[in-house]
């Protein structure tokens, strides 16, 4: 199988050749130019690493560089290495990066509203399942971080904000974690997990893999600030009606969560807190979730849930 060598101007010929037509579907032609420009960001500096411990702990890290020479790293920066050596998931939970996977971390400038803003990881999601079931993977999503196929997580989402320590500028560190080809994990996740090359029974082209995942995270970042746009001038121009945004639209789609009887709690294998049903999102991304044990509804920005 060839490699595709990962740069931004790949990222921009798919996004010209496949994505913004596919996209034309949901938007009119210019609408669809426009998420694309507000999104186009993403990607635009690509730094290759053969082996870090962390790409957030490498991005926060290149922040305070950068901010100690005069200047604010490049917005849609991403950081990819071959392999993680101390990967960490949710509360600190090791990930298992090997060769073989995509492992990223995409720091973008947070220029978002905190609606908008608390979206950045069902967007981050949004792209990274689309990106797996392009390959014929029946892919669906969890809230609020994963990825996961009959059960079994084939990929993972970890978003964080730093604030840059001279400037202050407000960053969303996106890190992303796809199990491509790396088929062999320790014994403690291998009922949990599953990689791409498992099921599809052949090989992954990481580099275009990770480059269809920057296209589509291109589009789904770009939505977020298109629709806050649209949002903040209809409130200018006095419109009240609320319309469910496309990007939660679409992530629903692709969500299996809603209606499922869970257990939710922050860190919910150690400590789980309740039992509920899903009832559905918030504009913002909240959980809604009903208690089983008193009916009482509520609605939840973090923590995770386990299917019951």
């Amino acid at each position: 199988m060839g490699v595709t060598p990962l740069s931004h101007a790949l990222v921009r010929e798919l996004i010209h050749r496949e994505e913004a037509a596919a996209r034309g579907i949901l938007l009119a032609p210019a609408a669809v130019a426009e998420v694309y420009r507000f999104g186009g960001v993403v990607g635009a500096e690509i730094l290759r690493f053969q082996t870090l411990a962390r790409g957030m702990d490498h991005a926060k890290e290149l922040i305070r560089t950068s901010e100690a020479r005069g200047h604010s790293v490049a917005s849609g920066t991403v950081i990819l290495a071959d392999t993680l050596t101390g990967g960490r998931g949710r509360f600190q939970r090791a990930w298992h990066a090997p060769v073989g996977g995509v492992w990223m971390t995409v720091v973008l400038a947070n220029t978002l509203l905190p609606q908008a803003s608390r979206l950045y990881p069902l967007a981050a999601g949004l792209a990274c399942c689309e990106a797996i079931r392009h390959y014929g993977v029946d892919a669906h999503l969890k809230w609020v971080n994963d990825v996961h196929v009959g059960g079994r997580k084939i990929a993972g989402i970890l978003a964080e904000t730093v604030v840059g320590p001279r400037f202050g500028e407000e960053y969303v560190l996106i890190g992303i974690g796809i199990n491509a080809n790396n088929e062999i994990f320790p014994p403690e996740l291998a009922d949990l997990a599953v990689a791409m090359r498992t099921l599809l029974g052949a090989s992954v082209d990481v580099q275009g893999l990770a480059a269809r995942l920057l296209a589509k995270l291109a589009w789904a970042v770009g939505l977020l600030h298109y629709e806050e746009r649209e949002r903040l001038a209809a409130a200018d121009g006095g419109e009240s009606e609320e319309h469910e945004p496309l990007l939660l639209r679409q992530w629903l789609a692709l969500c299996d969560t809603i209606g499922r009887r869970v257990r939710f709690g922050f860190d919910v294998q150690l400590h789980p807190q309740y039992e509920a049903q899903v009832v559905g999102l918030t504009s913002d991304g909240g959980l809604i979730l009903r208690h089983l044990a008193d009916g009482v509804q509520s609605v939840e920005y973090s923590g995770e849930i386990l299917y019951c």
